[in-house]
């Protein structure tokens, strides 16, 4: 499997946001986020960092 789960950095540390991650994309300035459960998020700010090693998106707040 290759989802990846979403976590937000709040100062300093990772807060999860959304498990098992199969569809990201930019949509007008803003991340769209669809998992493998159907469930849906849509994330006001930027990618820091994606790692498809670890299966990992951090994501951070503008």
């Amino acid at each position: 499997m290759c989802e990846a789960n979403a976590y937000i950095e709040k100062d300093g540390k990772e807060e999860l946001y959304l498990e098992n991650v199969d569809i990201l994309r930019p949509e007008d300035g803003k991340i769209y986020m669809k998992n493998l459960f159907g469930e849906q998020k849509i994330f006001e700010g930027r990618i820091k960092e994606i790692s498809l090693i670890k299966h990992k998106i951090i994501l951070k707040k503008e």
